[in-house]
């Protein structure tokens, strides 16, 4: 029976496992599945999670905050900046809940940021105005 080797990597390490008989994942198209046999394939997965399944017809769960796939010859390898792998599903669902509202949490704290860092300039352009320092628009 033909099988999918799978490698995940991020920029910490790298897992392979072998005989894998079925992947599913995300990209802005939907959800897809591969099979072994699969054409040569290239998409960037959506944030959330992949799955795929092993000999022992186990799923095993991947939550990336994005990722590349590629898949060629029964290969498939998905590089990503940090993947968590684990086959609870619940388990994994919490953590990846928990990562998506930290991340939340600081894309708000950056908007809160550059919105007062956008206020203090304006306050200084119309302060220099005020004083009566000329300014032109090109210069910025």
């Amino acid at each position: 029976m033909k099988s999918i080797t799978v490698l995940l990597q991020d920029v910490t390490h790298r897992e392979q496992y072998e005989d894998v008989t079925s992947f599913v994942g995300e990209d802005k198209s939907g959800s897809f599945g591969i099979l072994p046999g699969h054409d040569r394939f290239m998409t960037p997965l959506a944030m959330g999670l992949c799955r795929f399944k092993t000999p022992q017809d186990d799923w095993l769960y991947v939550a990336t905050a994005g990722a590349l796939l590629y898949f060629h010859d029964n290969r498939l390898c998905l590089t990503t900046r940090h993947f968590l792998i684990d086959s609870d599903y619940g388990r994994i669902s919490a953590v990846l809940a928990e990562q998506f509202l930290n991340e939340e949490t600081r894309l708000h704290a950056q908007k809160q940021s550059l919105r007062q860092m956008e206020e203090e300039v304006i306050k200084r352009l119309w302060e220099l105005r005020r004083s009566g320092v000329a300014y032109s628009h090109d210069e910025f």
